[in-house]
């Protein structure tokens, strides 16, 4: 049958939602395999539909979606797939949400706030799924909201594989665009070996996408800026900081994130003359309109597929990273 791996007694199945089906080819592609056909459909009153046109019965199955716009549309596909797959006797079945939904409300910051992310681990619990593959999480605490296994990938790997072939070491300082990305920062300069610069900024909690940079800690005079932060959404927090950089006699602002969700004005702003470069991974899909001469976007297939090739067989996600990420 297409589609479906055997190893002993062991089926591997992909299937795919419709927000990102190229990634989800890419990915079987890797692990030499096709992705199960699916009748997806949308009702004309906006109610979604899925079902596989193959057995899957007893298999390990792992579904893939990416989490762009609009985001509650594909939510709720994942939801309806992993519902169909445990109807239909699949055996292990886990979420593969690169780009995980709502991860920024991972924590109340004000009185009467849900707790988004926690809910999103509560509905793929309810659907079915009995563990969450996710790339970059906002907050690693994410992990804890769902009762069983989380696979945190890291794209970090993948990103400075780029930056040491592309960008000379001489004059290069690493910089948080937050004090919530420090740690993931100071990985990077580690690794890089190269200098950590920090941006201090206040963001008005009333008032959402909007940031005002403060201070920068760390001397960026005559520096090679590499911005790295897990993901761009509207690009307003990057733009800010890389006009705050240059100002403060840096020479160049690259920037590295993972996912690139690219929400208006994201691309009149990244394209601005303070930004050199950007740097992204696929985890969401980019149409033409979102992509520009400064942006390079790199292939995440191969790393979420060497981690379902891992869970698969039984094998160690987190040697991929050597515990370092």
């Amino acid at each position: 049958m297409t589609g479906i791996k055997t190893h002993g007694e062991k089926r591997l199945v992909i299937v795919s939602g419709r927000a990102h089906p190229q990634l989800a080819l890419d990915i079987a592609a890797e692990l030499d395999t096709t992705v199960v056909p699916t009748d997806a459909r949308t009702f004309a009153n906006g109610e979604l539909y899925a079902r596989y046109d193959e057995s899957v019965r007893g298999c390990d199955a792992f579904v893939i979606q990416s989490h762009t716009a609009p985001i509650n549309q594909w939510l709720m596909e994942q939801l309806i797939m992993v519902d169909a797959l445990k109807r239909a006797s699949a055996k292990r079945i886990t979420v593969v949400s690169p780009f995980y939904p709502y991860g920024r409300q991972d924590k109340k910051g004000r009185g009467r706030e849900p707790i988004s992310a926690r809910l999103i681990a509560d509905l793929y619990a309810a659907a079915g799924a009995d563990r969450i593959m996710s790339v970059d999480l906002h907050a690693a605490q994410i992990q804890g909201f769902f009762d069983g296994p989380v696979d945190h990938l890291f794209a970090m790997p993948v990103l400075m594989e780029h930056i040491r072939e592309t960008v000379p070491k001489e004059n290069l300082t690493v910089v948080s665009p937050d004090m919530g990305r420090v740690r993931v920062a100071d990985i990077w300069s580690d690794k890089l070996g190269v200098p950590l610069a920090i941006i201090h900024k206040r963001r008005d909690p009333l008032v959402p996408n909007q940031v005002s940079v403060h201070e920068i800690v760390g001397d960026v005079r005559g520096q090679v800026c590499l911005i790295v932060d897990d993901l761009i959404d509207t690009g307003r927090t990057i733009a800010k900081a890389a006009a705050a950089l240059k100002a403060n006699g840096a020479v160049g602002v690259i920037v590295a994130a993972t996912h690139a969700v690219f929400s208006p004005p994201a691309v009149e702003l990244l394209n601005s003359p303070e930004i050199d470069q950007v740097i992204v991974t696929d985890t969401l899909p980019l149409p033409a309109e979102k992509q520009f001469e400064k942006l390079t976007i790199l292939p995440i297939a191969p790393l979420i597929a060497r981690a379902i090739h891992e869970v698969f067989d039984d094998g160690s996600v987190t040697s991929m990273f050597d515990g370092a990420a």
